[in-house]
C-alpha cells in the first residue's frame, strides 16, 4: 500500500506577485518551481511527479529541464486552480494509491515533510486525506489525497482548488502537526520572499 504520485501546480498567472512569472523567480539560486519539484523528487515516497502548466508554460518547462517529471498542459488554466487539479488527476496512472497536490509556489517545502506525510498516509492505510497542520490547527499544503477521492477531484473547477472537497471530508482527514513554518510557506507577493 502506498504508491504515491504528486501533481505540481504550475499553471497560474500569479497576478498578485506583479510583473513576470513568480514560478521562475530565483530563490537561493534556483527557480521557485524547481525548488518545489526538487523537494518532491527527493522524497522517497513519491514515485511520479506530474507538472500541470498553463500560463507561460514554456518558461516553466524550461526551468524544470532535466528533471524526471512529466508535463500536462491545462488550456483552461485561466479558470483557476480547480481545473488544473482536475486535469492532473485525470492524467495520473491507475497504479497510484494516492497523490500529493502541491502548489508550485512552495520553494521551502522539504523532502522530509513530504516523507512524513507519506508515512502518515500509509499508517491510515491510504484511506484518509493527509496534510500538514500548524500548532494552531490550521490546514496547510500539500494535501495527500487517497485514490477514493480522485473521482471528486476530477470534477473541480474555479479558483478555490480542492477546499470544497476538504470541507466535505473533515471526518476522514488526518492532520500532521508541523512546526516548521518555513516549509509550509507559499509565495503570493514579493514580500513573501526572503530578504
Amino acid at each position: 500500500m502506498g504508491k504515491l504520485g504528486a501533481i505540481l501546480l504550475a499553471a497560474g498567472r500569479s497576478s498578485r506577485f506583479g510583473s513576470g512569472n513568480k514560478l521562475v523567480t530565483n530563490i537561493d539560486g534556483r527557480p521557485m518551481v524547481r525548488a518545489t519539484a526538487d523537494a518532491l523528487l527527493g522524497a522517497g515516497c513519491i514515485d511520479d511527479v506530474l507538472v500541470v502548466t498553463g500560463h507561460d508554460a514554456e518558461a516553466v518547462e524550461k526551468v524544470l529541464e532535466g528533471l524526471p517529471v512529466r508535463f500536462i498542459y491545462n488550456s483552461d488554466w485561466h479558470d483557476g486552480m480547480g481545473s488544473s487539479i482536475a486535469r492532473g488527476i485525470a492524467a495520473l496512472p491507475a497504479t497510484l494509491d494516492g497523490v500529493a497536490i502541491v502548489p508550485g509556489d512552495m520553494p521551502f517545502l522539504t523532502s522530509r515533510l513530504v516523507e512524513t506525510l507519506g508515512a502518515r498516509f500509509r499508517e491510515c492505510h491510504g484511506q484518509s486525506a493527509v496534510f500538514p497542520a500548524t500548532p494552531a490547527g490550521e490546514q496547510r499544503n500539500p494535501v495527500l489525497w487517497p485514490r477514493r477521492y480522485f473521482g471528486r477531484l476530477k470534477t473541480l473547477s474555479g479558483p478555490e482548488g480542492a477546499k470544497s472537497v476538504m470541507s466535505e471530508l473533515s471526518e476522514s482527514c488526518s492532520p500532521v502537526l508541523t512546526r516548521d513554518e518555513k516549509a509550509l510557506r507559499d509565495v503570493d507577493v514579493p514580500d513573501d520572499l526572503p530578504l
